[in-house]
């Protein structure tokens, strides 16, 4: 099986359909990170079954849970979840946010080399960031412990909006001490081809 059709089958059991045209255009956007990072050290991630697993199958596993047309992916890094997702859903707007210039240079570099042209690149801390209306869904990748998070992702979000918190391990001790007045609002496990680690998505709203 070649690799292409190998992710899209990854793909198929996460619930996306890819086709073999968008599995080459995710090939190549690892294939640019792994360029850009031999200058810029955008990742830790440098295998290339790593990149896969850790980069690609695990922005996709989110797929099913995004709601609505503007999505945010906030302390995006160098672009995921949000560029896989972006490729996979042509008709949301994604806006992809970090601190980090050079990270956000890359997003803007692979977002034009793949024809994204769905992506909006931020370079900003995503609490001074201040949208013309509520992004209906945030994602956050493991940026920092949930009660933090939310502070920093709370400009960006209205009563409608959803938050999707990536996390490893199941955050007992950061969901007990949610503050008003967001509440947990669903949840699952992530399965992801080729990753033995624990991952879930926490599903958090303020209305």
């Amino acid at each position: 099986m070649s690799a292409v059709e190998r992710l899209v089958q990854d793909a198929a059991t996460l619930g996306v359909v890819l086709s073999d045209g968008d599995a080459r255009r995710l090939f190549t956007l690892l294939d640019e990170l792994a360029r850009w990072n031999r200058t810029y050290n955008l990742t830790a991630i440098t295998t290339p079954a790593a990149m896969l697993t850790h980069h690609l199958l695990d922005s996709l596993a989110i797929h099913p849970d995004l709601q609505g047309t503007r999505i945010a992916d906030v302390g995006t890094g160098a672009g995921f979840p949000g560029l896989p997702l972006a490729l996979c859903n042509p008709a949301r707007q994604f806006t992809l946010i970090d601190s980090t210039a050079k990270k956000i240079r890359f997003v803007s570099h692979a977002a034009h080399a793949l024809g994204l042209t769905n992506v909006t690149a931020v370079h900003a801390r995503a609490e001074s960031v201040k949208p013309e209306a509520p992004f209906d869904t945030v994602v956050v990748r493991a940026l920092a412990p949930l009660p933090q998070m939310l502070a920093q992702v709370a400009p960006l979000c209205g009563p409608l909006s959803r938050v999707l918190a990536m996390k490893g391990r199941w955050p007992a001790e950061e969901l007990a001490a949610l503050p008003a007045p967001w509440r947990l609002a669903g949840s699952r496990q992530l399965s992801v081809p080729g990753l033995a680690e624990a991952r879930c998505v926490i599903v958090l709203t303020s209305a």
